[in-house]
């Protein structure tokens, strides 16, 4: 049984633990923020896109590059950590006094525990709104007269029209993802700027070739008063390019949790299914569930004799096996949306599995 004291050697496991993982894991955040750099540097010049836009659109993603690079860190930091103490002998002295494999692995994932409540926090907070002002730096580029303003949701110019839609959803259509727009509003202007007409629909999609809005209420301004009619749906003349819409809508990955619980009951009060915003919603809840017990499978192989100079090669096992995992858990979640397995089940499965193998090791490595 491990007691939850903290003694002087989980300090030292930790504090080892943590150096590593904290080089690591700017190390690998960092590359891969210089190669987003060197991707977005081709779209310089283009359409006003300039260089000082480039590294505005890494600086602001780069929250959401730790969120998504930690796990991969906490692995390989965690190993190299654990690494540096059998290379001087401390890990083995620890082993010969005694202490467990498990409550060595526990006090390096400790340190993970302490670390993901920040992780967390980041991932709810700067990363989705570093990925939403991004995304409207992009759809500026590609767009033009369309632009994001946070709450306020999608705004857009359409001759004498102007465009509101609270919210832009992703669905799958025939294995497609569509964009439909949610809580529409259409300002419709006369040449000096007078408000003729609004309308508001419940939601907008596209067929492919036309738009289409349904649960429309309309009213119409004129010397004589307001007039207000409602129709269930009515074809929709607008430019917006559906390809553009699509190609720089925040993608449900990078939404904060409350956000994909607010699509999901949208969908789900529609009759529709929330797909992509559930998967997407169950990984993000059971992110801290899935980094824990990585670290602690991974950690057995970080244990055994130096003499045998297996460590980098079970160092290296160790990060191949948490690629693998990476693999696995997107094979399962893929495996449930095509076969409706409930998204919950289809997250947690690669992480139960995980953790019985890991309890069957460490009962077995007392």
């Amino acid at each position: 049984m491990i007691r939850l004291r903290v003694r002087r050697v989980d300090w030292l496991i930790g504090t080892t633990v943590l150096a590593s993982l904290l080089t690591v894991w700017l190390m690998i955040a960092g590359l891969d923020a210089l190669l987003q750099f060197l991707r977005q540097l081709g779209h310089v010049g283009k359409n006003g896109f300039t260089l000082a836009d480039a590294a505005l659109y890494v600086l602001v993603t780069f929250p959401r590059r730790l969120y998504e690079n930690f796990g991969y860190a906490t692995v390989i930091g965690g190993l190299l950590g654990l690494g540096s103490l059998a290379g001087s002998g401390e890990l083995t002295a620890l082993r010969a006094a005694g202490m467990s494999q498990l409550r060595i692995a526990a006090s390096a994932a400790g340190v993970v525990a302490l670390l993901i409540v920040g992780v967390v926090i980041l991932g709810e907070t700067a990363a989705p709104w570093g990925d939403q002002k991004a995304q409207a730096m992009q759809l500026r580029q590609r767009g033009g007269a369309i632009g994001l303003a946070g709450s306020t949701g999608l705004w857009a110019r359409d001759g004498q029209r102007i465009i509101n839609a609270k919210a832009s959803l992703l669905k799958e259509v025939n294995g497609h993802n569509q964009v439909e727009l949610a809580d529409v509003r259409v300002f419709t202007f006369t040449d000096d700027g007078q408000l003729t007409r609004l309308d508001w629909a419940q939601s907008a999609q596209h067929d492919g070739r036309h738009w289409t809005l349904s649960h429309v209420r309309s009213t119409t301004l004129d010397d004589k008063g307001t007039h207000t009619t409602q129709v269930a749906s009515m074809p929709w003349n607008a430019q917006l390019n559906p390809r553009v819409l699509e190609q720089s809508l925040v993608q449900p990955q990078y939404l904060p949790m409350r956000d994909l619980r607010r699509n999901m009951n949208y969908l789900e009060a529609n009759g529709q299914s929330p797909g992509v915003y559930a998967v997407a919603f169950w990984t993000r809840a059971l992110y801290p569930l899935n980094v824990l017990v990585l670290v602690l499978c991974a950690m057995p192989f970080a244990f055994g004799s130096l003499r045998s100079g297996g460590l980098g090669k079970r160092i290296f096992i160790g990060i191949l096996i948490a690629i693998a995992w990476y693999f696995l858990q997107q094979a399962m979640i893929n495996f449930g949306t095509v076969y409706g397995v409930p998204p919950l089940l289809a997250n947690l499965l690669p992480a139960t599995v995980l953790a019985i193998a890991a309890w069957f090791y460490f009962r077995r490595h007392r």
